[in-house]
């Protein structure tokens, strides 16, 4: 997986993206022990096109094809992992991406979400293998609670969460 991060990195060096950080399951898998997953979702920051304010995925694939990565559905492989890149959608993971850490794989450093920024985003999608993610987060004790509810508060939440206490930690 170093290989992919070093590309991503090559990229943001080149102003191909801006800022990125890895969310979904492989941002997981910092936090919580590895779980199976087919695919790499990295969260971008994409220049605008001169002049104007659309954004466009055309020159990550131009970059990357032209480095022998071949497009595969929403997806381009990359040493053998789908990965897909993800402009920020809401107020929450424009956040998530802003305060990502950094981590260090093999030698090669890359960004992460948060494992509060991820439980939060879980808990904001809401589906199931999501409140598996939650639990799974609560479970291992890798969430700061201030941090937490904090980010549930800032992005209107609590109600969420409340309710998935009741529905799944409560006995």
């Amino acid at each position: 997986m170093e290989k992919i991060f070093a590309v991503i990195n090559d990229m943001e060096t080149d102003g191909i993206i801006g800022r990125y950080a890895i969310g979904g399951a492989v941002g997981a898998i910092f936090w919580l022990e590895p779980i199976t997953t087919k695919d790499v979702d990295v969260f971008v920051m994409l220049p605008s096109s001169p002049g104007g304010s659309l954004l466009s995925l055309g020159p990550i694939y131009d970059y990357l094809t032209g480095r022998g990565y071949l497009p595969e559905g929403q997806f381009i492989l990359i040493e053998g992992w789908a990965v897909e890149f993800v402009p920020p959608a809401t107020p929450l993971v424009e956040e998530a991406l802003a305060q990502a850490v950094e981590r260090d794989v093999n030698g090669i450093s890359t960004r992460v979400f948060t494992a509060e920024h991820l439980a939060a985003i879980c808990l904001q999608v809401g589906r199931p293998r999501d409140h598996d993610r939650v639990i799974r987060f609560v479970e291992a004790g890798v969430l700061d609670t201030e941090l937490f509810e904090a980010i549930l508060r800032r992005h209107d939440l609590v109600g969420k969460w409340q309710k998935f206490e009741r529905d799944y930690l409560e006995p």
